[in-house]
């Protein structure tokens, strides 16, 4: 019987020895390789520079800005160690002094104030484990501990941390934290500052200072508490911060040129996919931050006078191109992007008598001068349909009987201008406009040379490079790409097709210069230094343009409403978008 006994004890001792050592060889077996973390790079946001070096914006799945260990502050270190792993430069990984010391407390509190995880082991549960609460999963996160402690520095492990950790309100890692909740780089903050940071990753909607500040504070005050006991700060310093009031609101990242942006994101979207969204990567764009304040400013101030005069809810669109680079400067979409986020520079609008240089330059192609005449008398042509004709008019039922091709544009005359579309050939005209550059569907009918079909502004102000330049240029929105370690990916150099010849380009700047000299654009001549351009207006007044130049750079302003209807009374290209323009130019000084 006793022998019986033993016999069963035995294999039941086997039997519990298999069991636990299979299942320590499966906890072994299922566990990732802690050498992955050689190769570690946390999610990171990608950021947006602006041609004079101000962030724009950051694209990010995980608001992260990844700090090297060696330059974090040793007080934020230190923080986070009294925090949440007081003896973290002594234990293996696994800290049993501290576990005890844990329960202690909490069995003194009467409830858990302390936990009994190590950074080491918080960080493998972050990296490598499922957020499940089990026997198994603990076991796991206790091994996998102790093996990275065994192949990385202690300060590595921290940085690791630090870097890993979700700080709430969308921040992950120390440096995003600090911008996001106090507005300022994580080597510049405060005491005070780093005890509420140093409190967060325990629970971070719980101790959220804009939701749940007195909890928030609570916790940010047992941190300090710990710092001084642990002789990191003084009791000077430990007075002080507790005195320190919270922060009271989050620090977003601000979104600068927001039309821009959101053009530049879908493009880069397009082309690189996730990677814009996690690789870190360093984007220059090429918006100038003043300019594009000075833009967003000229279009406030002329929608604002605008409104004054008409019924509400009247929208424009400005860009603005360097003419030697094809850099866009500034991009001005619509009157609030957080309000809409169309984009009305594509969009697809009547350009009216800005569409008239496209005319001209090819009679001046086809041999004509800006001194050679035209008459602007009225006039009928064959209408679209059978049997009726179409009858151009001018402004005003104006005409001026013979006119120089100089004075027909500056006076933007519609009937000395169809006569010479119908001279030259409507479809040349519509050829050499595509082939300035505009993409969008140009009608071969008469009409079209004052401009009847639709077009992009986007598209029309480039197109104009070609009188400024003789060159069609290529919008280009950003330079480079880089990698978080600056790496060059991508870089875009200008693109140039010759169009024009000089002596043709020399005339059109003629022409456009005449505009403002002597025509609908005289506005323009208290800018004081010599600009070029075309006003545009359709018949019912639902759009109003200004598409013109100086030597560096190519601005187009469009105005209208979005349901194309009228704009208001007489709300011309000269008096709706000529203004913007104008006030965008004083900003833009020659450079």
């Amino acid at each position: 019987m006793i022998r019986q006994i033993k016999y069963i004890l035995f294999f039941a001792f086997l039997f519990v020895t298999g069991v636990f050592s299979g299942y320590v060889f499966w906890l072994f077996s299922d566990l990732p390789d802690v050498k992955s973390l050689e190769g570690y790079r946390p999610l990171e946001a990608s950021i947006v520079y602006s041609s004079d070096g101000q962030i724009l914006t950051e694209f990010f799945y995980e608001r992260r800005k990844f700090v090297p260990h060696y330059e974090i502050p040793d007080l934020v270190k230190k923080a986070f160690i009294a925090s949440e792993d007081v003896r973290f430069y002594k234990h293996p990984g696994v800290d049993i002094i501290g576990i005890l010391r844990a329960l202690y407390r909490d069995i003194k509190a009467g409830g858990i104030v302390e936990g009994g995880s190590t950074i080491t082991q918080q960080l493998a549960k972050m990296l490598f484990l499922k957020p499940e609460k089990s026997i198994t999963r603990k076991l796991k996160e206790a091994i996998l501990s102790i093996q990275i402690e065994k192949k990385y520095t202690k300060d590595e492990i921290l940085g690791l941390y630090l870097n890993q950790a979700y700080f709430g309100n969308r921040a992950y890692g120390i440096a995003a934290a600090a911008e996001a909740y106090f507005g300022k780089s994580y080597k510049e903050l405060k005491i005070a500052e780093i005890a509420l940071l140093a409190a967060m990753p325990k629970a971070p909607s719980a101790y959220n200072p804009f939701k749940k500040p007195e909890a928030a504070l609570k916790r940010r005050n047992i941190v300090l508490k710990k710092m001084f006991e642990e002789k990191f700060i003084s009791k000077e310093q430990y007075e002080e911060a507790l005195n320190t009031p919270l922060p009271e609101h989050p620090h977003w990242r601000k979104f600068e040129a927001p039309y821009f942006v959101e053009t530049l994101r879908q493009e880069l979207e397009a082309k690189y996919g996730e990677r814009l969204y996690k690789d870190g990567l360093r984007i220059y764009s090429t918006i100038d931050h003043s300019l594009q304040k000075k833009a967003e400013e000229a279009v406030r101030k002329g929608l604002d006078e605008l409104h004054k005069r008409v019924k509400p809810s009247v929208q424009a669109a400005l860009i603005a191109i360097d003419l030697k680079s094809g850099h866009v400067k500034a991009l001005v979409g619509g009157n609030d992007f957080w309000e809409t986020q169309y984009n009305r520079v594509y969009s697809l609008r009547q350009p009216g008598s800005a569409f008239k240089p496209f005319v001209y330059a090819v009679a001046l192609m086809d041999g004509f001068s800006p001194e050679d005449t035209i008459i602007d008398s009225p006039v009928s042509f064959p209408g679209a349909v059978q049997g009726k004709s179409w009858s151009p008019r001018n402004y005003n039922n104006e005409y001026h009987g013979e006119v120089s091709l100089k004075k027909a544009i500056a006076l933007s005359l519609n009937a000395a201008t169809v006569r010479l579309a119908s001279q030259v050939g409507i479809k040349n005209v519509v050829d050499f406009a595509m082939q300035c550059g505009l993409s969008t569907k140009i009608h071969p009918y008469l009409s079209t040379a004052l401009g009847a079909s639709d077009v992009k502004p986007i598209e029309l102000t480039t197109a104009y490079s070609v009188f400024a330049t003789g060159k069609r240029i290529k919008p280009i929105f950003y330079e480079k790409i880089t990698t978080h370690k600056g790496v060059i990916i991508e870089e875009n150099h200008p693109e140039f097709e010759e169009i024009l010849p000089e002596e043709i380009v020399e005339q059109m700047r003629e022409l456009l210069h005449e505009v403002v000299l002597s025509g609908t654009a005289q506005k323009a001549k208290e800018l004081g230094r010599e600009v070029y351009g075309k006003t545009g207006t359709t018949n019912d007044f639902s759009d109003a343009w200004f598409v013109g130049f100086d030597d560096n750079l190519l601005v187009g302003v469009w105005v209208g409403r979005d349901n194309h209807k009228p704009i208001g009374p007489k709300e011309a290209g000269a008096r709706a978008a000529l203004p913007i323009w104008i006030e965008f130019m004083k900003g833009a000084k020659p450079f």
